[in-house]
Formats: C-alpha cells, structure tokens, sequence
C-alpha cells in the first residue's frame, strides 16, 4: 500500500503509514471484515471516507453509532483538520466508543477550537489513567499548555498583519521565499493542481511571482517554476535558497505510487553554467520518516528543517545541518528539548539577524500552529496579530521585523493565504560600505591609495552601481539590510580586485538600539596588485593524489577562482603548471605533471577561458616547495599547480 500524506490544506508534510489508520480501526470491525469506508481511510482517503462513515453513523445505534463518530473524528484529525474533529469526538465519548486514546484525541480537538480549560481537564484526565505511557506524558504537558494559554489572551499585538492579495487565490498558498538571482516570491500554491484525496484540496507546485512594486509587494503575475522543480504527481513546496543563489532545497511528498518515495523528502538543486540542476535527493533524509519545511539561514550554509524521525521530543522536530563545500550536508542535529515540544515543531524561519522563529503546537498558544521567536535559547510566542485560534506558519523575512507568513485563518481568499507581517515601531539602522582601494607593489612592499578608482558594487538583484574614490582612495556606499553585494575594481597593468561585503546577520536587537536611527558602517579594503610577468603563483589547494592527473572536485572548486581571474583580466596569458612529488621516475614524472598540467588547462577552457591564453607546462619534481619531504602532507604540497602571467595583451 502506498504511503499518502496527512497534509491539511496540502502544506503541513507528515506521513501516515500503515499503522496510524490501522491503529485507528484496530478491534473496530466486529465482524473481521472492513467495509467500504474502512478501505478508503487505510489508503488515507479521508475526504472519501467521511461521509460513508456519516451514513453509517446516521444509520446505526449505540456503540456502534458511536465508533463511526470516532472514525470520522481521526479522518479530520489525520487529514490535519483536528478542530472540525470536535464534535465527531465527543459524540463517541458520549457514546462511550471503545477507544484507549478517544479522550486525549478529543482534548485535542478541543485546544484546538480554544476550549482550553475542557482541554485541560481531558488532558489531566487522561495523563492519571497510564493508559498509553508516552501519550500520558505528551497529555501531562498539553494540560499544561492550556492552562498556559490562557495566560497570553488580552496581550496587544506587535505586528501589523495585512492579507498578500497579489498572491493570494482560491486554493492554497503557502511557504514564502525569496529567488536571489530575480527578487522573486517564491511560494507553494495548489491553484493548478489535481485533487488530492486526503483531503479534498488539491496538490501544490512551486511558483514565483515578480512584483510590479517590490516594496509595496503588489501587481505582477506568477509563473510556475520549471518542470524539473514540480511534478504533478507529488506534492512540491517550502523552497529555500543560499543567499548566493547557487544551491536551492525543497521539499517533495511521496507519489502514491507502490515503487515510489514512501515519504516527504528534501531534495537540493545547483546553479550551475547559467542552469539548475535535475533535483537529487539530499542527503540528509531519513527514509522512513518525513523531512520537510527546510530554510537556510543567512550564512548560507546552515539549514534547518522539520522531521518525523525517531529520536525526537514528540510530534515534528526541528533538526540543523551544515552545508559542505561539496554540496552534502553535515549529520542533522536535532535542536533539543528546549525548542522542540511533545507536539509539531515545523516551519522554521530565520531573520536577517541569525534569530530563529518556527511554528509549534505543543506550546502555549492561540490555537493550533503558532509562531514562536528564540530568544535567550527559549521560545517566545509572537502574539495575537501574527497568531490566531486558526494555523500560523512558515515565517519568511524580507527584512528586519518584516515579512511573510502563511495562515489559514477566516476571511481569507483560500485555505492557506500568504500575509505580511511588519514589527511595530521599529527603531531604524541604515548601512554603509567604508572602503579603501590600494594598489599593492610586491616587489616595493608598498600599498598606494588609488584616488578617482571606480568600484562596481553588485547585489543581489543583478544590478550593478559605481562609486569613485577620493583622494584618500576611500569611498563610502549606502547598503540594504540583510543583503550580500560583490565589490569589483579594475586598474590598468593589475590584477583585478574583488571583495564582498553583507548586511546578513548584523541587524541589532531592538533592545541594542538606543537612538530612533542609528548608523552601521561596514570596513572593506580592495587591494589590486601590480602585474609582474613570469612571476610564479600558486593557486592554493589544487591537489592531486598519488600518481593520477584527474581533477579532484576539491580542485575544480579552485580552479573556479583562476577562472574568475582570467574572466576579470581579459588582457592576460598565462602559463599554467604542474608539479609532482620526488617519488617515481624523473621522466615519469616529467609526463605526469605535464598531464596534470593540460588537466588544468583543460578543465578552465571547458568554462569559457580560450586556450590561446593559456599554456600547460609540466615541470616533474624539479622544483619542490618542501625538498625534503618526511610526511604524505609534505608530498602533496609538493603535488601543486601554479600560474604566471607571460604577457599582457595592449
């Protein structure tokens, strides 16, 4: 049987496998023979299987009226719909349905429509009575965050919280992002998709949306993302970029199918030559629970995300992993008991400061999902405004104290809206960039300001602006907030110089800033070094292994940056070479180190570079870095490319 996913509004991912229906059903059938509804709900039918257990219900009596009322309570609870579950709920306990966990799935229901001290008494109830010892605990603590709950009720709101009507449709939208390379929204939305059996609602792609005004968020038209992201047989959404643009990971349901993915899974793409790449499997999935909501911090290698896997504290947990150099991902490290609760902890976000928010049920709220900010290492609830009785999700900030989340609160346009969110009377810090361009002399050991020196400063966005220098070879450039920008200066007769400078990640806490604005400058040096010709330079890390000519993909990363050079300095030819360790044969080596040499040359052609810039020259072990080499360390220093200019074109 194939695995279905229990996804209200077809957005938050968690599996139901053959045990949760099964469980649910399990002493039900008197005569060992399950009817047509019971087929529906263990294939996690759930919108079919309500109204055959409706009729069943109406048609029957007593307790076995009653257990078709408890059925049709856990097809809303598994199809994520644990409010309209309540009445279904306590018709069975009424009815007195044979059920060990009915009364702590009904104080369920209940907190979730707000009845909090019914809630808390069912809770309390059922945690005395040891039925189920780990739901007895989970009940220990939800009694507890009901009573806790009451406690926020009356608290003023912080933000101002306005509907994303340029986005917003019929059907569900969700999960917002941002594309670096466009400025685009990206976002999940069911507006094209096929029914989805669950639940009724329909299955979700990834689109994008440009808008006519950036700042206002209005006007503009989304676009579907490329096929390789949405496949109209699962479910696609939650995607999430590094700042650079170069790497995206999304989250992608199973089938349906018998042969395919039996869980939500995240799945990683590369830019790479001017294309994403066909989405593989990350890998830090665990295949036998769901792994969704993924976003990276603004570091750009840091990823949380929400998984079902055993280990963890209850529900949904929230996990980090770190982004390699080679494109895998650390081991996932759960984020431990302090974040994560008995309930669902999911749909992180993370604000340009490093702070993490995410979404919970296992907290005191305001009714089901809520959003929860970490401060001091705790969980703080954002309050009425941002959360409500209905779910809150999925927080996304475009800047500091503003954003976007997801809700499917009343008075919106479909299930799951996008809404605005924007941190009341915010005290204001603008950026600057204080920069200094050197030219550097090796040979003098001098660095000279370089007055009237254009840079070309780059953002996100694509699109460049120049400064010039003053006399003092200083500049000054206004930044945006939680952005990254590349510096570029250029000077006849030197190397090209490129700096980086980001915003992400420095934006005080209100409760640093004291004055109504303050401003932050950031220090960045642009040193452009003077061209000497035939002068040897290594490139740093390009290493071969013992007796082989192949590029390592730790190499190539490298040579990447001999590319840039040769990009920034069209004007240049240079000689590339390679060197071997002292084992091996002299004229052996003398062949090998020429074949790594063409290797190289080979490799930054294959970018764009023309051969006619470049010459391989393979010099053996004749001239070594370390000449009396005692360790393997030694001999691979020694196993190095390097590069000389030999002229410079007029």
């Amino acid at each position: 049987m194939a695995l279905p996913i229990r996804y209200s509004s077809l957005r938050k991912y968690v599996l139901i496998g053959a045990a949760g229906p099964a469980l649910a059903l399990s002493g039900c059938a008197s005569s060992g023979k399950l009817s047509k509804a019971d087929k529906h709900f263990l294939r996690g039918e759930y919108e079919a299987a309500i109204p055959l257990y409706q009729a069943d219900a109406a048609k029957k009596t007593g307790p076995a009226a009653a257990l078709a009322s408890f059925r049709i309570g856990e097809a809303y609870r598994l199809s994520n719909r644990v409010g309209q579950a309540e009445p279904f709920y306590k018709t069975a306990f009424d009815g007195k349905a044979r059920n060990a966990d009915l009364s702590y799935r009904y104080a369920e229901s209940l907190r979730a429509n707000g009845k909090l001290d019914e809630a808390a008494a069912l809770f309390t109830t059922y945690a005395q009575s040891g039925t189920n010892r780990t739901l007895a605990a989970h009940a220990d603590a939800e009694a507890h965050n009901a009573l806790a709950s009451k406690e926020l009720l009356g608290k003023a709101p912080s933000y101002s919280v306005a509907p994303l009507d340029a986005v917003n449709s019929p059907s569900s939208d969700f999960s917002a992002a941002r594309m670096p390379a466009t400025g685009e929204l990206v976002f999940a939305s069911g507006r094209d998709g096929k029914p989805y059996p669950g639940n009724g609602e329909r299955y979700t792609a990834l689109y994008a949306q440009k808008f006519d005004d950036p700042a206002a968020m209005t006007g503009g038209t989304p676009r579907k993302l490329d096929p390789i992201f949405n496949n109209d047989k699962e479910l696609q959404a939650s995607a999430t970029y590094t700042p650079d643009g170069k790497t995206m990971v999304f989250a992608r349901s199973n089938d349906g199918s018998k042969k395919g993915y039996k869980s939500v899974d995240l799945w990683i793409s590369y830019y790479h030559d001017g294309a994403w790449t066909t989405p593989v499997l990350a890998n830090i999935n665990d295949r036998t629970a769901d792994d969704f909501s993924p976003v990276f911090a603004p570091d750009g290698t840091t990823l949380y995300f929400a998984s079902g896997r055993k280990g963890g504290q209850g529900g949904n947990d929230l996990y980090k992993a770190t982004l390699g150099s080679n494109g895998r991902f650390s081991a996932a490290e759960n984020l431990g008991e302090t974040i994560n609760s008995v309930g669902n902890d999911n749909f992180p976000g993370v604000a340009p400061d490093g702070t993490l928010y995410y979404s919970s049920d296992g907290l005191p709220g305001y009714g089901r999902l809520d959003i929860f900010e970490v401060r001091g290492g705790k969980p703080v609830n954002l309050g009425p405004g941002v959360n409500t009785a209905a779910d809150d999700f999925a927080p996304f900030f475009t800047g500091p104290g503003t954003g976007v989340f997801s809700s499917n609160r009343e008075g919106g346009k479909g299930s799951d809206d996008l809404y605005t969110f924007k941190k009341r009377n915010r005290k204001v810090v603008i950026f600057y960039a204080d920069g200094t361009v050197l030219e550097r002399d090796e040979k003098a050991g001098t660095n000279t300001a370089l007055p009237s020196q254009t840079v070309t400063i780059t953002g996100a966005n694509g699109q460049p602006r120049e400064v010039l220098t003053g006399p003092d070879g200083k500049f000054t450039a206004k930044l945006d907030s939680a952005q990254s920008y590349a510096l570029l200066a250029n000077h006849p007769n030197d190397f090209t110089a490129r700096a980086s400078v980001s915003t992400i990640g420095r934006y005080p806490s209100q409760d640093q800033l004291t004055e109504p604005q303050t401003d932050i400058r950031i220090p960045v040096t642009l040193t452009l070094t003077k061209i000497v010709v035939n002068k040897a330079i290594e490139v740093k890390d390009i290493f071969y292994d013992y007796d082989k000519f192949n590029i390592r993909p730790d190499a190539a990363i490298r040579l990447d940056t001999l590319v840039q050079l040769l990009q920034d300095n069209p004007k240049i030819n240079i000689e590339l070479s390679s060197h071997t360790d002292q084992r091996g044969k002299d004229a052996y080596n003398l062949k090998l180190s020429q074949r790594r040499a063409e290797s190289a040359v080979a490799y930054i052609v294959s970018k764009g570079i023309s051969k006619s810039r470049i010459t391989a020259k393979g010099y053996g072990e004749t001239r070594p870095i370390v000449k009396n080499p005692k360790s393997e360390a030694d001999y691979q220093r020694n196993r190095r490319t390097e590069f000389k200019v030999t002229r410079i074109d007029k």
